[in-house]
């Protein structure tokens, strides 16, 4: 795991060694091992290096071919690169590393864009064509490792995090209204990371599964290299067959995901997911599948921990360490901390964060570092392709209301109030709400005037909504709502700003975190498989129970009710955090910011400190907004 920037100058203007140590120095953390530069007439490559496979001189970057034609600085794993380079040397090519850097440079030689189609794992790279002149870029297929980039009529600058673009302080640097916009208007949504814009004006990221080439006069092509086919569907399927391949594919995706030469680690929430992947490394460790060096002579887990037990899960994380007899290594973040870390987590991210609950991994990330981790596997993206989320359970509904499926439908509504403590007549009246002709997530909003309004919060600046309310608007892919759902989630809503959050807070402590449920293959079985297979009487991720029952423990097998990795910030804001909150939104730069209305802001904020029915998720965004606002402009 690694740390990537670049310059393509089109005009022929020279590149300062000055400006390359700059961008280099801001990327420290990324790769603390090693640095390394290649310059030559109007491009620039950077690399800083965190070792993980072949820690000798072999893996310095950026890395070339042997006639120095190709020029590579690349960020992330390709698990499957041993047997890539089997295949690339029975094809002639000569390797001189045991990295998986090199079979990015060969693969290109030998299959040209087309390689990323042979890569299993997660990646941003640049790639440099000295005989085309041309820059190859790519992300990997759903964005777990970041690209950004700035664009003009001059160059082309990118980097594996924004603060190293701005080291340039000649490109011009204001706030994103638009972005701002998404993340404050959807209070129950997270639009954070959803398009190619980001915070910051000016600055973009390549989307995931993208591709992007730009050529030395300027010319930029950006296309797709990898999405899901809706045409590519199971519909019958046993659900013993369907739990065997679904075993087989997760437990090959942790074996991928172990390989390394550092200490590697687990975090473990006490949830279904990563329960799972602790279970199953013990299963490998135990069968003599892995080698057990890297993990040590046990297998080190991170957790955040509560006193509040809304939030606390103890009991399932001691329930996986009775079964598999793993180290556990606690944190317990608290609300009076919150603040006075605050302006550190705020910079590690980079941009503003949906809630506490990712301070709270930032904390276990911090944990594992100083445990003398390296690699740490986690579960993100699990409840994406196994319906892990409330949401999926009304999809799911719908799917059963349009198809005529009375009997099953009852069945579902009566499970889900049973296990979940719904009444069912709120069940069936959100169902009616929500049913409509079938256009799945086209979330358009329109302003016609101040009626309008009340789509949106009161306390967001009126002008700002006029200005920036047009809305969000999502092209359909799949046919059924809960497929359309999934992939909702997947690529566009949750989990990208997911996984931003997870690579930032990993990589401020040097830390590579790998993620065993978004191997490609097992995200394409997921969704090829029918919903009964993710949710059946009232229960989700059923192939997942199905398919793992023999080795998780049974309280967390018959878990139904998900905390997902929650904070008690409820609790927080009310107490330990109440006063530095009302200092923020009582200050004169909040106060004059564009986005609110100061008073509407301190009345929702009043209102729940009182225990009045209002919304407490905007909470957090306001006041990260502004915390970030402070730190940036």
């Amino acid at each position: 795991m690694c740390g990537i920037a670049g310059i393509l100058n089109f005009n022929d203007r020279p590149i300062g060694k000055e400006t390359l140590k700059a961008m280099s120095d801001s990327l420290y953390r990324r790769g603390p091992d090693d640095a390394g530069f290649y310059l030559d007439d109007g491009i620039a490559l950077i690399h800083r290096r965190l070792s993980i496979i072949d820690l000798t001189a072999a893996g310095h970057q950026p890395m070339c071919n042997e006639d120095k034609t190709i020029w590579l600085t690349y960020n992330g794993e390709i698990y499957n690169y041993s047997e890539l380079a089997s295949e690339l040397k029975a094809r002639g090519h000569v390797f001189k590393s045991r990295t998986d850097s090199e079979v990015i440079i060969h693969g290109y030689e030998e299959w040209g864009e087309d390689c990323l189609n042979k890569f299993n794992g997660m990646w941003a790279f640049a790639l440099w064509d000295t005989r085309k002149k041309q820059l190859f870029c790519a992300r990997d297929r759903f964005g777990i490792k970041p690209f950004y980039y700035f664009l003009d009529e001059n160059r082309f600058i990118f980097a594996s995090e924004i603060k190293t673009i701005l080291t340039d302080k000649k490109i011009p640097c204001g706030p994103n209204d638009r972005v701002i916009f998404d993340y404050l208007a959807y209070e129950n949504n997270d639009y954070i990371d959803h398009t190619e814009e980001t915070f910051f004006d000016g600055i973009k990221r390549l989307v995931p599964a993208h591709r992007m080439v730009v050529d030395i006069n300027g010319g930029c092509k950006i296309s797709r290299h990898w999405d899901l086919d809706p045409s590519k569907k199971i519909v019958r399927i046993s659900d013993q067959e369907a739990a065997q391949r679904f075993h087989a594919l997760f437990e090959d995706s942790i074996r991928l995901r172990l390989q390394s030469e550092v200490p590697l680690g687990t975090c473990l929430s006490g949830g279904l997911d990563s329960s799972s992947i602790v279970c199953m490394i013990s299963k490998l460790i135990s069968n003599d599948g892995v080698n057990p060096g890297v993990i040590g002579s046990r297998q080190k887990t991170f957790s955040a921990c509560f006193e509040d037990k809304a939030c606390d899960e103890r009991e399932f994380i001691k329930a996986v360490v009775e079964r598999t007899r793993v180290e556990t290594n606690y944190v317990f973040p608290e609300g009076k901390e919150l603040f006075d870390l605050a302006p550190k987590f705020i910079e590690d991210q980079g941009e503003p964060v949906a809630g506490t609950s990712q301070w709270a991994g930032w904390m276990v990330m911090r944990l594992a570092r100083e445990r003398g981790i390296t690699v740490v596997l986690n579960g993100q993206g699990a409840d994406e392709i196994l319906a892990g989320y409330g949401s999926y359970f009304l999809a799911n509904f719908k799917d059963l209301f349009k198809g005529l499926r009375w009997s099953s439908l009852k069945n579902e509504i009566d499970k889900y109030s049973e296990y979940h403590g719904y009444p069912k007549q709120w069940l069936v009246r959100e169902l009616f709400r929500h049913f409509v002709p079938f256009h799945p997530f086209r979330w358009k909003r329109r302003l016609l005037g101040d009626e309008e309004m009340g789509l949106f919060p009161s306390w967001l600046n009126k002008d700002f909504i006029k200005t920036h309310g047009g809305g969000i608007e999502e092209k359909e892919k799949y046919n059924g709502y809960m497929d359309q759902s999934l992939y909702h989630f997947l690529t566009f809503e949750r989990l990208p700003s997911l996984l931003r959050y997870e690579d930032r807070n990993s990589m401020a402590f040097s830390i590579e975190s790998r993620l065993p449920f978004l191997d490609y293959r097992l995200v394409e079985f997921c969704f090829s498989l029918p919903s009964r297979q993710k949710i059946r009487n009232g229960i989700g991720k059923v192939v997942l129970r199905n398919a793992l029952k023999e080795i998780l423990p049974h309280a967390v097998h018959q878990r139904i009710k998900k905390i997902g990795f929650a904070t008690p910030e409820i609790l927080w804001f009310r107490t330990d955090c109440r006063k530095q909150i009302e200092e923020i939104i009582h200050s004169k730069s909040f106060r004059e910011r564009r986005y609110f209305d100061g008073d509407a802001v301190v009345k929702h904020f009043q209102g729940f400190v009182n225990g009045e029915p209002v919304n407490p998720r905007p909470i957090w965004k306001y006041i990260n907004l502004e915390l970030w606002l402070r730190q940036s402009f």
